[in-house]
């Protein structure tokens, strides 16, 4: 029963950026923007492929769920983070804090797994082209989201069990703009072996591993474009393929250099700066990547607007 008490009335603050009263309106107004432009633009992507048949491939349907995915990191995230800049005391219950974390987790593994799932889209496309409709039908298309969505629902389950039985110390201050799993962790007064072991079991397979197989698969990939005897092909599988992969390269950069670094060498400052690139700047430069660099994706969108 105390532990239960403990779980309903544990509360913490969460700095945020008030260690920068000079730049509080700037700073709001410039993460607004950012929030705004990163759902318009994940929307109208969404909508473009929703509504054009055309578009209605397995790379599109991957998208689609990346920039579903995208949408709901920047939301976790930035209105709650946009709140506190008019708050004094930005104070969050641990339950909601245990609440963001689960849902913090699920949407890290999914996006790894989907990265994946796009690498092994791009590797049969353009490595084994003749057998592309057969190999990435749609029920095997189904099957890869599905499963990144399940196993990002069942991964963080450990991560918030543990967490709800630890006792916080004293300081109950969170040294960053949302319930980060390191930041929160840290102020634990309980022994944080087994979820620092259980972070790295999880962080090396739904992350690591990954990133591995979305090594291998651009190393062929590439060894492939190479071969492409046409310029113009080549350059068209080499633009799409490098858009893919600078949007994985951002991601599992900033996420692994933030999660998998020994807590010795853990820094507050450099913590956030990280923690921006993830949920803001990766959600943000994805729609304009595919959009920019996406000839069907524009041609979608001019049909769309010359209909109007």
């Amino acid at each position: 029963m105390e532990g239960l008490n403990q779980t309903i009335t544990e509360t913490f603050l969460i700095v945020g950026f008030s260690d920068f009263p000079q730049l509080q309106v700037p700073l709001f107004v410039t993460f607004l923007l950012v929030y705004l432009i990163t759902l318009v633009g994940n929307i109208l992507i969404m909508t473009l492929i929703y509504t054009s048949p055309r578009l209605h491939t397995p790379m599109y349907f991957f998208l689609t769920n990346l920039s579903f995915i995208d949408i709901s990191y920047i939301s976790l995230i930035f209105p709650q983070m946009l709140a506190h800049f008019f708050l004094e005391g930005a104070h969050v219950s641990l339950n909601e804090c245990l609440l963001q974390v689960y849902f913090f987790v699920l949407l890290v593994t999914a996006e790894f797994l989907l990265l994946t799932a796009m690498a092994y889209d791009r590797y049969v496309a353009i490595c084994n082209p003749l057998r592309y409709q057969t190999i990435m039908n749609k029920a095997v298309c189904v099957r890869l989201a599905a499963g990144s969505w399940v196993t990002g629902f069942m991964t963080p389950i450990t991560h918030t069990v543990l967490m709800s039985r630890f006792s916080y110390c004293e300081s109950h201050t969170i040294n960053h703009f949302f319930c980060d799993f390191r930041n929160l962790i840290m102020l634990s007064c309980t022994s944080t072996y087994t979820i620092d072991i259980a972070a790295y079991i999880l962080g090396s397979t739904f992350g690591l591993v990954p990133f591995a197989l979305i090594i291998m698969s651009y190393v062929k990939i590439l060894s492939a474009i190479l071969r492409i005897q046409s310029t113009q092909g080549r350059q068209k599988a080499f633009s799409t393929c490098s858009s893919h992969l600078a949007v994985v390269i951002l991601f599992y950069i900033s996420i692994c250099s933030t999660y998998m670094q020994p807590a010795s060498a853990h820094s507050v400052k450099g913590s956030k700066i990280l923690s921006l690139l993830y949920t803001a700047i990766t959600p943000l430069c994805n729609p304009l990547i595919y959009s920019l660099k996406n000839t069907e994706i524009k041609n979608a969108l001019k049909k769309k607007t010359n209909t109007k």
